[in-house]
């Protein structure tokens, strides 16, 4: 038993594996210098005790609210900016599409970057910019509306990175069997904007105007910047191995009571560990990897495409409705996520439990199987049939709630199950996507940022056509029937991920 316990600390190996996969050949003796002591069971995965790990987890989805909030707070707005312009509202809406357009873009760039570079410095950077493009948004006038076009891509360059970054640090601290419960907390940040954002930034444009809108912004992630500048330590397992090592002051919060007295300031961080920077492009071959960013953009465009139509179908089934009200209505969804967020990540890491236990505890003949044949797939994607049932079947009641002009609370009961179904398959999918590269934890979540943010542009832009083609229920019968189509992909997934992933691994290590 303790030499399967060994065993399953190897998972830091992987953590550094993508050393190798960039061809930095040169520093196999970091790899060797930080593999060994874990093979001796001697280093713990992290160095932070859960209170601290917790901190982290707090800073990071905070940070992450970031890569949402600035597109769906805007919406409540655009009927103001299309009088303030003297714009089409379809040319507003391009103000959206470019945003969801940079949103998918420019994670493709600093995920790698903090792969490489850090996840601290990246942070800090994308929140410059982000403060930066919001106050140029606040200012800029009525009759400039290619500024503010041009703005809203900076923005969106900006801080659309943030859920990249934060996915990056919870692979670096923590490992597999409590990455569900902890993956699941700090997604709650990213996936809670779209509900509360509307409500916020209605108010905001009804009250105070919608250059408020971007000043809010600026303070916020000005505040945001400040928690990160003073208190988030560099992660990245390349710099500071689990924590132990002493970075070069770039990397130090300048409050780093976070892992105080855990360093060894004798150890420091070493440029020869890190991996040349990784296209992240490439990624997409890997038909594990392909397979799960097309199930998870799929079931993340039907959702937002449902969220984004909220506000439009609800003012034409439910006239009554004011434009607080209507804001307000996105809460129900995020009750849902809320909800959703705590039960999933318990569910994910007692799956990865039962499965170790049947194959290593129960089974002593399986002692010899090491952590690259545990099976990752199936521990995190077991659950996956009955959240895509209940996902499926939510779509299809939204819809003809809305056809057939319910009572409001029918939909606003179904936007409840719609988040904790929706918010449970995109953490379950992505804590396996972490699980399969840890070394890529930025570059593989900014893949999915890209996959699921353009195939959410796309139905979005074309979500009106096709409610006033066949109507509210039959075009969410449609969206739902394809989501429920996408259930052998991960049966698939169960059966030829593993395969795939020890040949990667395989080759990795060549």
């Amino acid at each position: 038993m303790a030499e399967t316990e060994k065993r399953l600390r190897l998972e830091p190996c992987e953590e550094v594996v993508g050393v190798l996969a960039n061809n930095d050949i040169a520093s196999m003796s970091v790899l060797e210098e930080q593999t060994a002591p874990i093979e001796a069971g001697e280093l713990p995965y992290s160095v932070y005790d859960s209170r601290e790990k917790w901190l982290i987890v707090g800073l990071v989805a905070v940070a992450g609210l970031f890569s949402p909030l600035p597109a769906n707070i805007y919406f409540p707005a655009i009927p103001t900016l299309v009088e303030v312009f003297h714009k089409p509202t379809e040319l507003l809406n391009v103000t959206v599409t470019v945003y969801l357009v940079m949103q998918g873009l420019s994670p493709m760039l600093w995920g790698p970057l903090s792969d490489q570079l850090g996840r601290r410095p990246t942070f800090l950077v994308c929140l410059v910019i982000l403060i930066l493009s919001c106050i140029g948004l606040a200012l800029t006038p009525a009759t400039a509306f290619w500024l503010l076009m041009l703005l809203r891509c900076v923005q969106a360059a900006g801080c659309a990175s943030t859920i990249a970054l934060g996915a990056g640090v919870i692979g670096d601290v923590f490992e597999r069997a409590e990455r569900g419960s902890y993956f699941a907390m700090f997604n709650l940040g990213p996936m809670l904007a779209p509900c509360i954002g509307p409500a916020i930034g209605g108010a905001l444009s009804q009250y105070l105007g919608w250059r408020s809108i971007f000043w809010f912004l600026v303070i916020f992630a000005a505040a945001c910047f400040i928690l990160i500048l003073l208190f988030l330590p560099e992660t990245l397992r390349v710099l500071v191995k689990n924590g132990s090592v002493q970075p070069s002051a770039i990397y130090r919060p300048l409050v780093p009571f976070l892992g105080r007295g855990k360093r060894d300031p004798a150890q420091k961080s070493s440029k020869a560990g890190r991996p040349k920077f990784a296209n992240p492009f490439l990624l997409l071959i890997y038909p594990d990897v392909a397979i799960t960013l097309l199930f998870t953009g799929i079931v993340y465009a039907v959702n937002y495409t449902i969220t984004a139509s909220i506000s439009s179908a609800f003012a034409v089934t439910y006239p009554y409705l004011s434009a607080t009200d209507l804001g307000l209505c996105y809460l129900s969804t995020g009750g849902g996520m809320l909800i959703g967020s705590t039960i999933t990540g318990k569910l994910l890491d007692r799956e990865y439990r039962i499965i170790k236990k049947k194959l290593y505890d129960n089974n002593p003949e399986n002692e010899d199987v090491a952590i690259i044949d545990f099976p990752i797939e199936k521990a995190r994607l077991r659950t996956m049939p009955l959240y895509l049932l209940v996902f499926c079947a939510s779509v299809f009641a939204w819809g003809w709630s809305l056809e057939r002009k319910l009572s409001i609370v029918a939909p606003l009961l179904f936007q409840v199950i719609l988040g904790f179904t929706s918010i449970s398959i995109l953490n379950t999918t992505m804590t396996l996507m972490i699980d399969i590269l840890p070394s890529q934890g930025s570059s593989v979540t900014a893949c999915t940022n890209l996959v699921r943010c353009s195939l959410a542009a796309i139905l979005v832009s074309v979500i009106d056509k096709i409610t006033a083609a066949m109507g509210f229920g039959w075009a969410y019968i449609l969206l739902g029937c394809i989501c429920l189509a996408l259930l052998p992909l991960m049966v698939v997934e169960i059966k030829i991920g593993p395969r795939f992933r020890r040949k990667r691994e395989s080759l990795e290590e060549k």
